[in-house]
């Protein structure tokens, strides 16, 4: 084959910057197109404009309302040159927004996220909470023309609406309106005139931060029925300028002096502040550095504050996030915004935490390094007391914030989403679990104690414990792994052949947590272990969370400072009303001798006691369950006791109480099944039907 040597091709690399430069000069590595973007840029041309074809926004302007209205408010310069020569702006108002996503359409996109029913619900809850008004009491909902307007009935109209808006407003100088609703309701009027629409909306004021701010929800229909598509542009930019408009009208323009000193108080702010804002803005708009020299070409705005910004840069450069290349030019790092941002973020905790406490008298007793921030990513169990329960980050979400005061002493900061958490409150006692990450014992003693033919016999394994005296009762060692075992049975993970025969895989553990990691999910996951607080606990006449801890093996982990503290005296307390009930015995020092059916005994009581005025109240006859004992009958509801959560089962002559399982939230008001178990647990029979072999 013969070779043409002046064939050749080419294969350009990567372009390079090989301009010359004194080697003390530290230039951050630009690309070859950041360079193109220069030289238009300084040619006088828009490089954002090539061939004639601008960039579109991406926000669907085309068919939402207020796209006209938002392209002449947006880029609007907010100062203003009086008749006497000084310069003045307009107040300044931050509006966050969010589309939430309720119902699916036809041809909707797979895998897009839809808000739930019930953490809709939960939004409005958390709006109306306690502690959000100026007075420290429950948030009140307001409409355009109510003052006391109904929450839930707004939700009930939008039920099928296609999705929901959610503002927040926040002017920075709102401490000074006279009164905020009415500002909102003069927002919410211009901005019906603007989308040329009648809006069905309802708002809440919070002044639970340092700055009072409104939040407000927007069906997403108009006036007619129809769904109502917002220009994106409009609500980037357009219902800010009208917040804007509407505050200034009021408290006037602010003068460049009072501009100058809010600016000021941010030169050593740890967020990300409007300072830093223009630093990027003057460095990207260079394409090289943030070049703050007296001499340099730059807006009247830039010069004006040009010392507040050489502040601010020297701050920045103690974060490590600037670096002053040459006199007066300065390189504001990429992750900057991120990284202050951040920062803000984890300061409003922190101010949530500090209000956490200060709303339980507990802040002279718990210290700053006492708190612990974890966000999403919980890597280890936290036990403790709700002290608050707020919507996370702007409140905007579906995500919720708890401050539990934890029995290792510190207080700790976690968010879960809004389902995971439903029922939680305050001054309950809950434990917040990260995903497992190892198998259950349970699961490893029960393929321990299978023989090599892969069979499973509780007998056989009561007669191990007994032998080797692993528990102090067998009986129920080995019932609580029979529980475990129905439960995988149901995820068909094992096979019961007969009451004390189980067919088990010989990688039991690992497909056991596999199947407890696909139910925890990501995140958090929060058990309630106590509606009532300790006080409550040490004088119920019932089982309790107290009794629990006490009959556990092994002392609880406990410090001696904050709620570990509290927890340890409660159960000092507990003991003495255990003894002078005749529930325990008093061995002197502190000590006491309980039966190993404490727990069960006085759950057992309880539940007696309040199966039987339920029962007189339904006009049923009262009907425990007992172990081996068949019952069914309708699920009429539930109810949540100190020693746990209840089904409610009425069979139409008799009433009954059987301890809950999550499965049965989907089947409240149909008919059940089960089989009462030995240790107080249930073999439900869900998914067996009757047919023609019964």
């Amino acid at each position: 084959m013969t070779r043409d040597e002046t064939d050749f091709r080419i294969r350009p690399g990567k372009p390079r910057d090989r301009s010359q430069r004194a080697p003390s000069v530290r230039r951050p590595a630009r690309g070859f197109l950041a360079d193109v973007h220069r030289a238009i840029r300084q040619a006088g041309g828009d490089p954002n404009r090539l061939a004639g074809k601008r960039k579109t926004s991406g926000r669907f302007n085309a068919r939402g309302r207020g796209a006209k209205v938002a392209a002449a408010l947006k880029g609007r310069n907010p100062w203003s040159r009086g008749l006497d020569g000084s310069r003045t702006r307009a107040r300044r108002v931050t509006v966050k927004a969010r589309i939430v996503k309720l119902n699916p359409q036809r041809g909707a996109a797979r895998g897009r996220s839809f808000v739930s029913a019930k953490a809709v619900d939960a939004h409005l809850r958390y709006l109306e909470r306690d502690g959000v008004t100026q007075d420290g009491e429950k948030g009140q909902v307001y409409s355009a023309d109510q003052d006391t307007a109904d929450g839930r009935d707004f939700l009930d109209r939008g039920r099928d609406d296609r999705h929901q808006f959610r503002f927040i407003v926040s002017a920075e100088d709102a401490i000074d309106l006279s009164d905020l609703r009415e500002t909102t309701r003069d927002l919410m009027a211009q901005m019906e005139a603007d989308l040329q629409t009648r809006l069905d909306w309802i708002a809440v004021d919070h002044y639970n931060t340092g700055h009072p701010h409104t939040h407000v929800l927007v069906r997403g229909v108009t006036d007619n029925g129809k769904i109502l598509n917002i220009a994106g542009d409009y609500i980037a930019h357009g219902i800010r300028e009208r917040a804007s408009e509407i505050v200034t009208l009021e408290l006037g323009r602010q003068t460049e002096l009072e501009v100058t000193d809010q600016l000021r108080r941010e030169v050593e702010a740890d967020r990300f502040t409007r300072l830093d804002r223009m630093l990027i803005a003057v460095q990207e708009a260079a394409n090289e550095f943030a070049d703050l020299r007296p001499d340099h070409d730059t807006l009247e705005t830039m010069k004006r504050n040009r010392a507040l910004l050489i502040a601010r840069a020297r701050r920045l450069e103690k974060m490590g996030l600037a670096t002053e290349v040459r006199s007066g030019e300065w390189h504001i790092s990429d992750r900057a915004e991120g990284t202050l941002r951040a920062l803000g973020e984890r300061e409003d905790i922190i101010k949530s935490m500090h209000r956490a406490l200060e709303g339980n008298d507990l802040d002279e007793t718990r210290g700053t390094s006492q708190l612990a921030v974890h966000r999403d990513k919980l890597r280890e169990r936290i036990t403790g007391r709700v002290l608050a329960r707020n919507l996370a980050g702007d409140g905007n979400g579906d995500r919720v914030q708890l401050i539990i005061d934890g029995t290792d002493g510190r207080v700790h900061q976690i968010e879960l989403r809004t389902e995971r958490c439903d029922g939680i409150g305050r001054g309950m006692i809950v434990a917040a679990a990260p995903p497992p990450t190892e198998p259950r014992a349970a699961d490893r003693n029960i393929l321990t104690a299978t023989g090599s033919d892969g069979t499973y016999h509780p007998s056989r394994h009561i007669e191990i414990a007994r032998e080797e005296k692993i528990s102090p009762d067998p009986e129920r060692f080995v019932a609580a792994h029979v529980r475990r075992l129905e439960a995988l049975r149901r995820a068909g993970i094992v096979e019961r052949w007969s009451e004390d025969r189980w067919k088990v895989p010989p990688d039991l553990p690992e497909r056991g947590l596999a199947h407890d990691r696909k139910r925890h999910g990501p995140g958090a996951r929060l058990e309630m272990l106590s509606p009532m607080g300790l006080d409550k606990q040490v004088s119920h006449d019932g089982a309790t969370w107290l009794d629990k801890e006490l009959m556990r093996k092994g002392s609880p982990d406990l410090r001696e400072a904050g709620f570990g503290l509290e927890m340890k005296r409660a159960m000092e307390r507990r003991k003495q009303v255990l003894v002078q009930r005749g529930d325990a015995q008093d061995l002197g020092q502190g000590r006491i001798r309980a039966p190993r059916d404490l727990v069960q005994r006085l759950e057992a009581r309880e539940i007696e006691r309040v199966g039987r005025a339920m029962a007189a109240e339904r006009g049923r006859e009262w009907t425990p369950i007992k172990p081996g004992t068949r019952f069914g009958g309708d699920l009429v509801g539930s109810t949540q006791l100190p020693s746990g959560r209840f089904a409610m089962i009425d069979n139409g002559l008799g009433f009954s109480l059987v301890p809950w399982n999550d499965v049965l939230e989907r089947r409240m008001g149909q008919q059940i099944a089960g089989i009462g178990l030995p240790g107080g647990g249930v073999d439900w029979a869900f998914g067996r039907k009757r047919g023609l072999g019964l």
